[in-house]
């Protein structure tokens, strides 16, 4: 199995993440509300790099806040890619390594199924030399390779760094790009996009391209609060607003509801001389998810930790409480999509039971 970094790993630039202070974190600790709710984490990490870890050890630790959390979805985030397979290949690397740290979990007596569902990475600029990657990822990843993930986060303004990679601009419009994507529904994997709100017409486009390709917006599709757009949050949430209500007339769209933790978001809770409670964490969330479940309805939406990427600001438990209280007022099985069904669906994980 490959445990080794790349050259560009090695050379990456530092991700625009919030460090994660254990000691702060402890500063603050809840009760798991509604406990015995079925979770499915639909979006989080695994790796090993030479400035930070996160492995299932890091996981399992975090899991255990309380919440019951059936089963976890990873997706790909460039780490262990192999150096000894050809161009194009190297994320195989990526699924072996996540492979063994599913094995490591259940080793360790996890009642959650980690890594149900893998989102590998693919570079889909290969085109129709996509397929044979496409296949060896489904093949290596054991019947858990469900999606296919491309970061296309972009942005004229250098001051506005939203993620770590570099994609060029206008990725999701690149007829390259777009001759990869076209091989996803016919293996049955879907496409997670992240992208910021500045982007979504462009995701507006490939979605109705490709409307039998199943779309996962990640991270409420990243409203901006960052360089010239922060202390303009009202006027963002406008415009983002807009083009999400443009996005849901897309039935094959579902959308993530998480990523708050990351900068790009600006609440800055790390800042804070504690970390914040669930209750002022679902204040400063409330609007994103509410509008996020108005527009595509339960059934195309999901929440995320986006763990580790959100330790940073806030814990694991705390934000599961923040989600439950924002859906404090939706039915049971509205509640149960949410937090569960809708995630199950659209990764095709089975039932997970108690």
């Amino acid at each position: 199995m490959s445990t080794s970094f790349s050259d560009s790993q090695k050379n990456a630039p530092a991700a625009p993440h919030v460090t994660i202070r254990p000691e702060w974190l402890a500063l603050h600790a809840e009760e798991a509300i509604d406990p015995a709710r079925p979770i499915i984490d639909a979006h989080h990490h695994l790796w090993e790099f030479p400035d930070k870890r996160y492995r299932s050890d890091n996981l399992l630790a975090d899991l255990r806040s309380g919440h019951d959390i059936r089963a976890t979805v990873f997706i790909e985030c460039q780490t262990h890619y192999s150096r000894e397979r050809p161009p194009g290949f190297a994320p195989l690397g990526e699924v072996e390594f996540v492979l063994d740290e599913i094995r490591a979990a259940g080793e360790a007596g996890a009642r959650t199924r980690v890594g149900a569902a893998i989102v590998a990475n693919a570079d889909l600029l290969l085109g129709d030399a996509v397929e044979p990657v496409l296949a060896a990822l489904i093949e290596a990843g054991e019947s858990r390779v469900k999606g296919i993930r491309n970061i296309g986060v972009w942005h004229a303004d250098p001051s506005v760094k939203a993620s770590a990679a570099t994609p060029p601009p206008h990725l999701l419009l690149d007829p390259r790009f777009r001759q990869g994507l076209s091989h996803l529904a016919p293996l049955g994997l879907s496409f997670d996009a992240w992208v910021v709100h500045t982007q979504i017409d462009e995701l507006c486009s490939l979605a109705a391209a490709f409307p039998d390709t199943r779309i996962a917006l990640n991270h409420v599709g990243g409203p901006l609060a960052i360089g010239p757009y922060r202390g303009h949050r009202d006027e963002v949430f406008t415009q983002w607003r807009a083009a999400i209500a443009q996005l849901a007339r897309h039935p094959n769209v579902s959308i993530k509801l998480g990523g708050f933790g990351m900068a790009l978001f600006g609440f800055d809770f790390h800042a804070m001389p504690r970390p914040p409670a669930s209750s002022l964490l679902a204040q400063n969330i409330r609007p994103y998810v509410e509008t996020c479940v108005e527009l595509f309805g339960a059934d195309r939406c999901m929440f995320e930790s986006n763990f580790p990427v959100d330790k940073g600001n806030f814990s694991y438990g705390v934000l599961w409480n923040a989600f439950k209280r924002v859906t404090s007022g939706c039915t049971d099985a509205e509640k149960s999509r949410l937090f569960h069904d809708s995630a199950a669906g659209f990764y095709r994980i089975g039932v997970v039971p108690a």
